[in-house]
């Protein structure tokens, strides 16, 4: 069974800095893509950040392009997101998402995968 635990998140002033971490286990070891999504009540979920494991190709919504750094540590099955320059509007839940065996470009809406974890909480202070 695939599994990801996300953990890293808090509550931070505006333009702080936070690394999000993602432990993922219970998947074979093949080309897939994997994102960062938040949520925040009243609003759909939207993508923020995703990388293709098959070339580590990396994509950003705009508006956090400069700001925020989607990486993975191989060796610990990790996945990270570097956000820095935090603002308000950055508040939501986070998570992060797997589809297994997907060929790049790697889809945008969260239709696109398969598994889920269970978020962690990130709020922005002016």
């Amino acid at each position: 069974q695939v599994q990801l635990v996300e953990s890293g998140g808090g509550s931070v002033q505006a333009g702080g800095s936070l690394r999000l971490s993602c432990a993922a286990s219970g998947y074979p070891y093949s080309s897939h893509c994997m994102g960062w999504f938040r949520h925040t009540p009243g609003k759909e979920r939207e993508g923020v950040a995703y990388i293709y494991t098959g070339t580590d190709t990396t994509y950003y919504r705009d508006s956090v392009k400069g700001r925020f750094t989607i990486s993975r540590d191989s060796s610990k099955n990790t996945l990270y997101l570097q956000i820095n320059s935090l603002k308000p509007e950055d508040t939501a839940m986070y998570y992060c998402a797997v589809r297994i065996s997907y060929s790049y470009p790697c889809p945008r809406a969260p239709s696109g995968y398969n598994y889920w974890g269970q978020g962690t909480q990130v709020t922005v202070s002016s």
